[in-house]
């Protein structure tokens, strides 16, 4: 019998490894062993490669139209013959004449993380997996048409999944976003290299040409706009105005707003300085990036750009380049620049910005893996796509520049910001006592400048700080302390007497999600200390609508605001949705700083989900009057009285009838907060139906032991055996350790069915893997098992409402989510009061969007096929 030959022998075989660079390669494995890229490659016809590393090799499919966001779009994908793992580095030009011949550009990369055995998601036609790349990033699928393996059909579907990446393609196409992942290159780029291929982050040649470094190739003395000048010792950023909307047009060129420090970068005959937008010299702190900032094939150069961390999904994050510069370490440290204002004796700044941008991309290294210094992508046109899409994954904003403009050293409304969430900075103006386990100090008190020069009162932040940030923080500005307060009108009696104040030095930046009527932040987030921006510049941004911009208002951002007269004080009284709050800064998580006031404004957020799964149901309340860890305790029955806003429900138990709480709406929500509750648990029935439940609730507990994979995997093994019975389930974290899955039920059964049901549907899951899942809640038999909890299913069992809080360190929330994100969630106490309401803005709409409008019943014959 002759031996069939592997796939990666036919990839062998089709190709003169003497004529062209690509890797003949051998079986092997990266690092994780899950790698994933795709190459743009322009062969005979253009094409995208999707390739996925699994058993020490890629499997490949072509995709002609490439990739695309919207899960309507179902694109062809032809399998092609396994590549070797080496073609993860490849980049550059396959010569004329050989099989695949054509320009080949690293499009993206990252790794991919499959749902299930990936094995048998080939061999049956059906692989589902999860993407973390720098511009693919969510759940997908590759469905075979024509089913199984042995059916010999070579043609795939590739199909975005629904979730939180997920995007009309009339909105935004990804393949817009058409430079190289590694090199930062376009097609066009590679392809004048010639027989330069692009490997590991460095070019090197794909026949006997030698290797060519990054090169300086343009005379500054031909520039249009270009003058001779010494170098300048100082030298001003550009800054930008904040508009709401993006400007439409083709001559505007869009950016990424990165979450860092903005930096320029002074190059002199091999010394490098890096300087502040003030003029500091923070060189010391960005020692790693020096090296290559020197290496740079230019004499004299002034590069201006921003210093970051990139988060492994590639966004930045402000607070981890702060807590890296805290320990004065520099690895991790990337530069991204996005201009050249001067060029070996040459002053740049009358050049047309998208000239400048072009002697940046033929001499910066590109986004190479782990290059420290790099050229800052942009896209030309579709603004509002572009701010739509970084709004989507999560990112700051966008800067958008007038191509054809100068540079000028002050603020301009030819580069405008677009935020996708608010933030700011504010100055510190005193702090508050800490309360419980908390230490250093409660909440720092925010203000900023008006124009005469008064600081004005913008609030508190009390979230968003570390153990050590908290002490550290607290050490400085007891060196700042002064006896009375700054602000120009002082807040009322009520909010000062706890407050030491300081001198207003100290300039912090803070993300919050809309301000109040009398001028307050709501729901603020600390984000870091800017030690580059002065005190006295900081104002209140105010959001502009400038000539230019679209006025079509989409995507999740904030309407433009305008500010309040500098003598807005916040109200004495403390109501929330008419609900008067007694001791309403009373911290109730000390670890976050969340008051009772915060607490309320938060339900206030969510009520519009919340209520609906609240209303008319009998709870159990976790009250913690003193705050969390604090005396907290259950409670089912009220005596004698209610709380205003919440109704008294006299139910029959064994013995006696108790008084159950029952709450309708937003003010009896926040009842229940002035009572101190920190987590509302409701009846899976209601009250006007009270032996016949409306949903079941299976409760995935997993024992210390088990990896929240592990419980992911466990809800869609819970949800698969539910659909195959014909009933739909829905899923959400606890909050604390586990997922929830829920099945909402039309009125029939009884207490009795319902618990004999689920108790079955556990049991055959636990049939299926003893090793995995238990039905027991017996600590000793849980060891490196999950806990399938079915005991919620009994009459005066609850569980824990969905968006309420948990009594837990981080303020957690059970959120409801899309099956398809879930593996995107890295804990059941993900979700917080802090971050939720951004997730909620983001998402635009219910996860859990029509639940209420399944009919759905528990069948005698569901039942006997679990037997």
């Amino acid at each position: 019998m002759v031996k069939k030959p592997s796939q990666l022998e036919i990839y062998r075989k089709k190709r003169d490894f003497s004529r062209t660079s690509e890797p003949a390669g051998e079986v092997s494995a990266s690092v994780d062993g899950r790698l994933f890229l795709i190459q743009k490659h322009a062969a005979s016809h253009l094409h995208y490669d999707l390739r996925l590393e699994l058993d020490g090799v890629l499997k490949s499919w072509a995709v002609p139209k490439g990739p695309s966001l919207d899960p309507e779009q179902k694109r062809l994908a032809v399998q092609v013959e396994d590549h070797p793992l080496e073609y993860a580095s490849f980049e550059g030009i396959i010569p004329k004449g050989e099989y695949g011949g054509g320009t080949v550009m690293m499009w993206d990369r990252g790794e991919w993380e499959p749902r299930g055995d990936p094995d048998k998601g080939l061999r049956k036609g059906h692989l589902s997996f999860k993407l973390r790349g720098r511009k693919l990033q969510g759940s997908w699928t590759l469905a075979r048409i024509g089913g199984r393996e042995e059916n010999g059909e070579k043609n795939w579907l590739l199909i975005k999944k629904q979730d939180e990446q997920a995007r009309p393609e009339a909105e935004f196409d990804v393949t817009a976003l058409d430079l190289s992942v590694m090199s930062g290159r376009s097609m066009e780029q590679i392809t004048q290299a010639g027989d330069l291929a692009w490997q590991n982050g460095a070019a090197v040649p794909t026949g006997d040409s030698p290797a060519k470094a990054p090169s300086l190739d343009v005379d500054p003395a031909s520039l249009t706009g270009a003058r001779r000048s010494e170098m300048p010792k100082n030298f001003l950023p550009q800054l930008a105005v904040s508009v709401g909307t993006p400007p439409s047009g083709k001559d505007w060129l869009h950016e990424i707003k990165y979450d860092g420090y903005r930096m320029l970068c002074f190059i002199d005959r091999g010394k490098v300085i890096f300087r502040t937008r003030r003029g500091q010299d923070w060189t010391d702190r960005f020692a790693g990036v020096v090296p290559a900032a020197a290496s740079l094939p230019v004499e004299q150069a002034i590069l201006d750009g921003e210093m970051v961390v990139l988060e492994p999904g590639g966004t930045t994050d402000f607070q981890a380049l702060q807590n890296l510069l805290h320990r004065r370490e520099n690895k991790g440290l990337v530069f991204f620049v996005f201009d050249l204002p001067y060029l070996n004796g040459f002053d740049l700044t009358r050049v047309p910005l998208v000239e400048r941008k072009k002697i940046l991309q033929g001499f910066i290294p590109g986004a190479a893996a782990n290059a420290p210094l790099r050229y800052s992508e942009h896209l030309t046109g579709q603004g509002e796509r572009f701010f739509q899409h970084a709004c989507r994954f999560a990112l700051e904003g966008i800067l958008s520049k007038r191509a054809g403009s100068i540079y000028q050293q002050k603020r301009s409304n030819h580069w405008r910001k677009v935020k996708c969430l608010n933030r700011q900075e504010f100055v510190v103006a005193g702090f508050t006592r800490p309360g419980g386990e908390r230490k250093g100090f409660g909440a720092l008190v925010l203000g900023y400048f008006n124009e005469s020069g008064q600081l004005v009162h913008a609030g508190r932040v009390g979230t968003g700080f570390s153990e050590e940030l908290l002490l550290d923080l607290h050490q400085t500005l007891a060196g700042l302390k002064m006896s009375e307060s700054p602000f120009a009108e002082p807040p009322p009696a009520s909010e000062a007497r706890d407050v030491t104040w300081v001198r207003p030095d100290m300039v912090v930046e803070v993300e919050f999600t809309s301000w109040t009527r009398d001028g307050r932040l709501r729901h603020p987030s600390f984000k870091g200390v800017r030690e580059d921006k002065e005190a006295g510049e900081i104002r209140r941004e105010v959001t502009k609508e400038l000539p230019g911009s679209d006025t079509r208002r989409g995507g999740p951002r904030c309407p433009p605001v305008t500010p309040p007269p500098s003598s807005a004080i916040r109200p004495a009284t403390a109501e929330v949705a008419g609900v008067q709050l007694s001791n309403p800064e009373r911290i109730l998580y000390p670890g976050q700083g969340v008051t009772k006031r915060a607490l309320a404004e938060f339900y206030q957020q969510v009520a519009d989900l919340m209520v609906p799964h609240l209303a008319g149901r009998p709870l159990t309340l976790f009250r913690c009057p003193r705050g969390r860890g604090e005396d907290c305790f259950f409670q089912k029955h009220f005596a004698d009285t209610q709380p205003e806003f919440t109704r008294a429900v006299p139910i029959q138990e064994k013995e006696e009838v108790q008084n159950y709480l029952v709450v309708d709406d937003l003010p009896g929500i926040i009842s229940l907060v002035q009572l101190g509750v920190l987590e509302i648990h409701p009846w899976p029935s209601r009250e006007d139906n009270l032996e016949r439940p409306d949903r079941m609730v299976f409760d995935l507990d997993p024992a210390e032991n088990v990896g929240w994979q592990e419980v992911i995997e466990g809800a869609l093994a819970v949800r698969e055996l539910l659909g195959d019975l014909g009933l739909e389930s829905f899923v959400k974290t606890s909050g604390g350790k586990g997922l929830h899955v829920v099945v909402p039920l039309a009125r029939r059964s009884s207490w009795d069915e319902l618990k004999d049901f689920s108790r079955a549907v556990v049991e055959k899951l636990v049939r299926r893997e003893p090793g995995k899942f238990v039905a027991t809640m017996s600590k000793s038999k849980r060891r490196g098992k999950i806990f399938i909890d079915h005991f919620r299913n009994s009459r005066g069992a609850t569980s824990i409402a969905t968006y309420s809080t948990r009594a837990r360190a981080g303020a957690p929330v059970s959120t409801p989510l899309h099956w398809d994100e879930i593996d995107a969630i890295p804990g059941a106490d993900h979700f917080t009061v802090e971050n939720l309401p951004r997730r909620l803005a983001r998402l635009g709409g219910d996860p859990w969007e029509g639940f209420f409008e399944i009919s759905q019943s528990l069948t005698r014959k569901m039942k006997d096929r679990l037997l």
